[in-house]
């Protein structure tokens, strides 16, 4: 994994995660790496991994299982999604929303691209 230098590298780990969690790589109730193993897979400290779980944690995607080992929240997929709309709500469309300003663009430009982009993903 490519860290960015701008950010939090337990923050990294976490989108990382969301990623993972939201793409069904980690279905819900689903036992997931112990932080050793994350962090020999990332190639980062292991106190860095122990920062990201408690933080997925602590907001109810991720449970610890005494003994067994850490496991997705039974709603992990819902929780997840829900924070990365709101995020993307909040601190990226605005920007979006500037940029196609900017450039002069009409919605019937935006959902002739998006009716592209549907297609072409249909296709492949």
């Amino acid at each position: 994994m490519q860290f960015n230098k701008n950010t939090s590298i337990y923050l990294q780990i976490a989108e990382y995660m969301y990623d993972r969690i939201l793409g069904g790589d980690w279905p819900d109730g689903e036992r997931i790496p112990s932080i050793r193993d994350m962090a020999i897979q990332l190639e980062v400290n292991p106190n860095t991994v122990t920062r990201t779980y408690t933080l997925l944690q602590e907001e109810g995607t991720l449970e610890n299982q005494r003994g067994i080992g850490y496991f997705t929240a039974t709603d992990a997929r819902a929780n997840v999604l829900a924070r990365m709309r709101e995020n993307f709500l909040r601190d990226e469309l605005p920007g979006l929303f500037a940029r196609i300003e900017q450039l002069g663009l009409t919605i019937t430009d935006i959902e002739t691209q998006h009716a592209r982009y549907v297609q072409e993903k249909q296709q492949s």
